[in-house]
């Protein structure tokens, strides 16, 4: 993949069929095809969850960051899968889930994710969220490749 690509928000949406509000990349820095990804959000104020979560003191739901994670995971794993636009993936476990930092406002929300087990139409993968190098939520979550 050239890195133009992986810097374009249309090949982002090209994977994932999320869209604004709830698109939670912006952009990929690393993909190994069958690995591993690494990917970003940039937090800003505007996000609509903040109107409710918390007024005063913005704070991203930890189900949001979990939420991230997964569609990093995603294009990980949709990225070389033929009829891709004919997919999604379906969470069908989030274990270990711990968070370790608030992620708020001006963060960028680094995803690091591994794929720990891939088949056909099922994976488990590893997933880390930092923000400025310090882990604000780790999980290990499991999916299964549907038909849209």
């Amino acid at each position: 993949m050239s890195e133009e690509n992986l810097h374009d928000i249309r090949w982002i949406t090209s994977i994932l069929p999320h869209r604004y509000p709830f698109l939670l990349v912006d952009r990929v820095l690393e993909l190994e095809p069958g690995k591993r990804i690494k990917a970003y959000k940039n937090v800003t104020v505007n996000e609509d969850f903040f109107n409710g979560h918390f007024p005063g003191h913005p704070v991203m739901p930890g189900v949001m960051i979990i939420e991230g994670m997964a569609q990093a995971a995603g294009i990980l794993t949709l990225y070389d899968r033929e009829g891709r636009e004919n997919k999604l993936m379906y969470f069908t476990g989030i274990d270990k889930a711990r968070f370790r930092r608030p992620v708020v406002p001006g963060d960028r929300l680094v995803y690091e994710i591994e794929i720990l087990r891939l088949r056909n139409t099922y994976c488990r993968l590893r997933g880390v969220a930092t923000v400025d190098g310090k882990v604000a939520a780790e999980a290990t979550i499991a999916s299964v490749l549907v038909d849209r």
